[in-house]
């Protein structure tokens, strides 16, 4: 299931000729038949971001979504007034079928930056995926599809909370990093909240983990996470357990990203404790996974612990207070560096699970946090230098 599984939600995935892989799937439509349509999401920061997302963090602030277009095969991104404009004409379309308000449709698009959607494909499809709509757990499964890029999989996962739903689906693989990633995320709920609580609970839940992955070090244009409520459930939830179960929700789906990352054979946790401050560990950890020699020595099943310090030493000491010479590194529950120095022979760690843990203690405090990453690989570079979406 996906995001049909809460009551209230009705979703399709076409091929509209959008993107350049023949027979793909590559329109998805969601609606929220309410209800209510309390609606929330959580932005890209980069600065050149999409026309989609430029118009749906201006829909977003009404607190109301009624439904949501997305397309793979063109991001619309760095594509001016008349990205801006097709955007503006895919609500349009979508508003007036499902008999709304433009200012009430969220627009998603992923592929290939500055380049122009093809848009008599796009409200074409929108119109077949329109005529197409179901609550049906393959409908979610369609939408799943019609977003993906260069995943292998679609990524979809659900929650049952006490007399309510939440499902969703992102799509992303590569282009992932802190502060969102390649990826658009759609989650649904037919809990009775409000858009405000909506909100609350997904940006924390981002935060948590959309915002702790890193696949390349590499930051998208069009990243968006959607929360919408139907409140078909009729059902006000514990706050507390609401928050939870959105929370889980975001860390499975981001959890299924860096598992999915393009041409990676290994997936990488890194978690730094007994630090200062969460911030400090997250800080450290965020250093660590961005780096490129580590993932390439991963990827060679080589747990070089050089690379992993070298890569610590690079946070600020005004961000991260510790003594290096009281740093621990294990990986894979093998201790290699201890105080700065080595510790038991990295030949003794076993790498050939996909997991890899990278364990590392600060002995400055009491606080931690996880960041996941992937290796590098011949098949990323492959991936990326011949890339079309």
């Amino acid at each position: 299931m996906s995001v049909t599984f809460a009551q209230g939600f009705r979703a399709a995935g076409v091929e509209a000729g959008i993107s350049a892989k023949e027979g793909k799937k590559d329109l998805a439509l969601v609606v929220n038949d309410g209800p209510i349509k309390a609606g929330a999401g959580v932005f890209t920061v980069n600065r050149f971001c999409a026309a989609p997302v430029q118009w749906t963090r201006n829909a977003i602030k009404q607190g109301r979504v009624d439904a949501v277009i997305l397309n793979s095969g063109g991001a619309n991104s760095c594509t001016g007034t008349k990205g801006y404009a097709q955007s503006q004409a895919e609500a349009e379309l979508v508003a007036n079928l499902v008999h709304t308000e433009p200012q009430y449709v969220a627009v998603c698009s992923t592929g290939m930056i500055g380049e122009l959607l093809p848009l008599a494909n796009v409200l074409d499809g929108a119109r077949e995926a329109y005529a197409q709509l179901d609550s049906t757990e393959q409908a979610g499964v369609d939408a799943s599809h019609a977003i993906m890029t260069t995943d292998t999989v679609p990524k979809t996962c659900t929650r049952q909370g006490t007399g309510y739903r939440i499902g969703g689906m992102v799509k992303g693989a590569g282009m992932i990093a802190p502060q969102l990633a390649t990826m658009l995320c759609v989650i649904t709920t037919d809990a009775q909240v409000s858009a405000g609580q909506c909100q609350a609970a997904l940006a924390y839940a981002v935060d948590q983990s959309f915002n702790r992955i890193d696949v390349d070090g590499c930051m998208s244009t069009n990243d968006t996470v959607l929360l919408l409520a139907s409140g078909a459930s009729e059902c006000e939830p514990d706050p507390d357990e609401f928050n939870q179960l959105v929370a889980e929700i975001c860390a499975d789906l981001a959890a299924q990203i860096v598992g999915d990352g393009e041409g990676s054979s290994h997936t990488i946790r890194i978690t730094v404790n007994r630090a200062s401050s969460e911030e400090a560990a997250l800080a450290c950890g965020r250093a660590v996974a961005a780096s490129n020699l580590l993932k390439c020595a991963i990827s060679g099943n080589d747990p070089n612990w050089g690379r992993i310090v070298s890569s610590l030493g690079t946070v600020p000491e005004d961000v991260a207070p510790y003594d290096p010479q009281k740093v621990s590194v294990a990986v894979n529950g093998v201790c290699i560096c201890d105080g700065a120095k080595p510790a038991h022979d990295r030949s003794e760690v076993n790498m050939e699970n996909r997991e890899v843990q990278i364990d590392i203690t600060l002995n400055s405090g009491e606080a931690l946090a996880t960041v996941w990453t992937d290796d590098l690989t011949h098949e990323y570079v492959h991936i990326n230098a011949d890339y079309e979406s």
